[in-house]
This record gives structure tokens, sequence and C-alpha cells, in this order.
């Protein structure tokens, strides 16, 4: 479906991110990976992806706090792979704190990487997209881009902010044959959550059941956890001939959640 096509895909080192871009070299595309970890992890990564699914797989270093490097990236791609396709948005970090004491640092960062980060790599690769008549943009909201969480100012603030940068962007580009959408998920089972089980389980006197039904789940009414591969499959449909009507929606995908 994606033959000779080039995905960039921030973020993509591990979780969600790394799911998309297996997705994407599943149906033939050249990808490039981003992202935070140990460098030999990284590269047995990226070689496991070209080794798996026989197509061109590189690493960009690029700092998402860092216009030029962002940049940067996306012009290393159309460069080296010959074109930026399909861009994912899916770099983000998280702190919760109350918001009188919510240090303005990590404000300043959450906005940088979960917001500006997306802007920044969609005004890179919007002229690309135009110049060939063919795009696909997509943007890792959260369900915190619909619904809000006490504690998650920062967060929640970008996540909306994302909402509403898809849509204008989808309405300016919607006749040069690109999409632009939001991705919505809820609780996703990532080694990262999976991690906090046992610190909670002991703050909360709680067993690990009970910490995903009753705090981990407990906003979302089917009580399981949304999966890696349910998103990632999500990304690669929005990137197929049959999606290409769907252009500027918020799109849940959180068991639920947002219904309530």
């Amino acid at each position: 479906m994606l033959k000779g096509k080039t995905a960039v895909v921030t973020g993509s080192t591990s979780g969600i991110g790394l799911g998309c871009a297996r997705a994407f070299a599943a149906e033939g595309a050249n990808v490039v990976i981003n992202g935070l970890g140990d460098a030999a992890e990284i590269e047995a990564t990226r070689a496991a992806i070209e080794a798996d699914y026989g197509v061109t797989c590189v690493y960009s270093p690029a700092n998402m706090l860092n216009a030029e490097e962002i940049e940067g990236m996306i012009q290393m791609a159309e460069k080296d792979l010959g074109s930026v396709d399909i861009l994912v948005n899916n770099a983000g970090i998280q702190h919760v704190s109350p918001v009188e004491e919510f240090p303005i640092g990590k404000w300043d960062a959450i906005i940088a990487i979960n917001l500006s980060s997306a802007f920044h790599a969609i005004r890179a690769a919007v002229p690309g997209m135009k110049q060939r008549g063919w795009g696909r943009i997509i943007n890792t909201a959260s369900a915190h881009a619909l619904v809000a969480s006490p504690y998650k100012s920062a967060y929640v603030a970008a996540k909306h902010g994302i909402a509403g940068l898809t849509k204008t962007v989808a309405l300016e580009v919607a006749q040069d044959g690109i999409t632009v959408n939001a991705i919505c998920p809820g609780y996703v089972w990532t080694p990262l959550v999976e991690a906090q089980i046992p610190d909670t389980m002991k703050a909360r006197n709680l067993t690990e059941e009970e910490v995903k039904r009753d705090v981990l789940l407990k906003a979302q009414p089917t009580k399981e956890f949304v999966t890696i591969e349910q998103v990632a499959g999500y990304a690669a449909f929005l990137c197929s001939d049959t999606a290409s009507a769907i252009t500027g929606s918020i799109l849940p995908i959180d068991g639920g959640w947002t219904a309530q």
C-alpha cells in the first residue's frame, strides 16, 4: 500500500511511535525513526525494521526542542530517501503537578515537545507534500485533546492545541491531496505504563489488577488497555486510499473514555 513512500515518525524509538514506524514499514514504506534511548538499542531497532520488512530505515537524533533540528530532519529525509510523504508527530513528555506548583521549565518543555515540535515538522514537510500532490499528516494527540484531567495543565493544553493545529492545517491543504488528522488514544499498554505499576501498588496498597482497573483504567469503560498495534493500525489506515476523505478529524481510540 505504501511502497515507494517515506514516513517520518517522531518519538519512535519505543511505544506508539515505534509501532507506527513498523506498521508503515510492513506496508512497504521507508521510515525515519527519531527519539531518545541507548544508542546500541536504537541501532538494533533500526536494523530490525530493515531486516523484518525489506525497507530502508534511518535514525534521526533531532531534538524536538530545537526547531532547526526538526527542519533538518525533514530535509534529511527528503534528500536521502527522496520525499516525506507521511509525517507522524508523536513525540511527547508528561509532568503531573497542581497548577500553582507547576514548574515553569516543565510547562515550557511540554508545550515545546508536545505541540510546537509538530508545528515545526508540519511547516517543513508541507511544501514537498504539496509539490507531489499527496501527503498524510497524523498527530498523536490523546483523550486529553478532548477532555481534561486535574494536575496535567501543560499536557492537556498541548493536546488541545494539537487538535486546533490539526483542524487548521487540514483546511489549508484540503485541495492539495494532503490529509491531516489527530489520533486520540486513551491509556495504551506500553513499557512506560507497565513500569509505573509496582510503585503504584506499593503507594496505594493495591494488587496489580486493582491498579490496572481502578487507577489506570478508571476512565475507560471497557476496562481494557488500548494496544500499540491498534493505534498503529489506525495510523496505517489513515494513510490508505480508503481514508482519503478523512481530514481535520480528532479521532478517539480510547475504550469509550470520551463517550462519557
